[in-house]
């Protein structure tokens, strides 16, 4: 019980921490619009054309729902098949949950699949895990797309982060800020092995072994993935709907509305940087899109006024959809079970 509640508390206190750096980040970013361009800041989000909204719900909505055929063909090869409407819904609940909790979207949307398809929970961690590997890849050919389709301006911002981050007082790079993050990384890795080694007994390290199973039966069902073209053709769609709803956001506010794709795609690699350091997003979500759109001559009161409301525009997807599908979950099984009974 002791051990539960250090776990809470522990989390508790991660959550206010990146929450608090989001919130930080809030206040500091509308700090750093000067006091004579405020009036532009406010007429950037007075004067949004708020119709746009609709196909950018539109589109982000079709994503999640390619995410949920995604998730439903990684299962396949471990022998379930639930349902599309389910696995769709524990989605959604997921990224709700995500709202609140950082990564408490991940264990829920497990739970609910497990409680409603059968489907063991640790099978399903693997399978959350490939999606983010597979994630993680195509934020990276989004970056490099970027590159090369705006070289000169996103070079020049990785530079500046680069260097902001490893740099000393004299602006060259520290090797030892470099030695120092390689070597936590060992002791962590280090610990972690003989944690493990020691504690094997503890039932949290058995079920922490049996999720490492289920994730690594995850990895090796890629390999005998059913329908491989079904799985790229929707990571492809999902990252494609990611782009094409930067872009109709960028047309929603004066001042970005000329930017085209490539800006798009530059403001989409920075700012999911942002969706993962805080709670949501909140905070860096729109301070990195406005820092990328910079470099293309946008002011930063009106990328921040941008970067606000695409931001909202997700927060208001995710809390509609989100609670719609909370409501439905139950609705729906309950109908299939009385069809199921007659």
């Amino acid at each position: 019980m002791l051990t539960q509640m250090n776990i809470k508390v522990a989390n508790g206190l991660k959550y206010l921490f990146f929450l608090g750096i989001g919130v930080f980040l809030v206040w500091w970013s509308l700090n750093q619009i000067p006091n004579n361009k405020w009036a532009e800041f406010k007429k950037s989000l007075i004067t949004s054309n708020f119709w746009l909204l609709i196909p950018v719900f539109v589109i982000l909505t079709v994503s999640h729902i390619l995410r949920s055929i995604r998730w439903k063909t990684l299962m396949q090869p471990l022998g379930y098949n639930p349902k599309l409407y389910n696995t769709f819904f524990a989605v959604m609940i997921g990224y709700l949950a995500n709202l609140a909790v950082p990564r408490l979207g991940e264990v829920l949307k497990c739970t609910i699949l497990s409680k409603y398809e059968k489907v063991p929970v640790e099978k399903l961690v693997g399978t959350i895990f490939v999606e983010r590997a597979f994630d993680v890849v195509c934020l990276g050919l989004v970056f490099v797309l970027a590159f090369i389709s705006q070289y000169a301006i996103i070079g020049e911002y990785g530079k500046e982060l680069v260097v902001n981050l490893l740099a000393n007082k004299k602006g060259t790079y520290s090797l030892s800020k470099v030695f120092i993050a390689i070597a936590v990384l060992l002791i962590i890795i280090f610990t972690f092995r003989i944690w493990l080694r020691l504690f094997g007994h503890l039932k949290i390290v058995i079920a922490l072994k049996k999720i490492l199973k289920g994730i690594l039966e995850g990895l090796m069902s890629i390999k005998n993935l059913q329908q491989k073209g079904k799985f790229i053709l929707c990571t492809i769609g999902i990252w494609s709907m990611y782009i094409g709803g930067t872009w109709v956001g960028l047309l929603a506010t004066q001042g970005t509305s000329q930017l085209g794709l490539g800006a798009a795609i530059s403001g989409l690699a920075f700012a999911s940087i942002g969706m993962i350091i805080t709670p949501g997003g909140i905070g860096t979500y729109a301070f990195f899109l406005a820092k990328v759109l910079e470099k293309s001559n946008v002011p930063f009161e009106i990328g921040f006024a941008n970067g606000t409301l695409q931001w909202f525009a997700q927060f208001v997807i995710v809390l509609i959809v989100g609670f719609i599908s909370l409501g439905l979950l139950p609705l729906y099984n309950k109908t299939e079970l009385v069809n199921e009974t007659n």
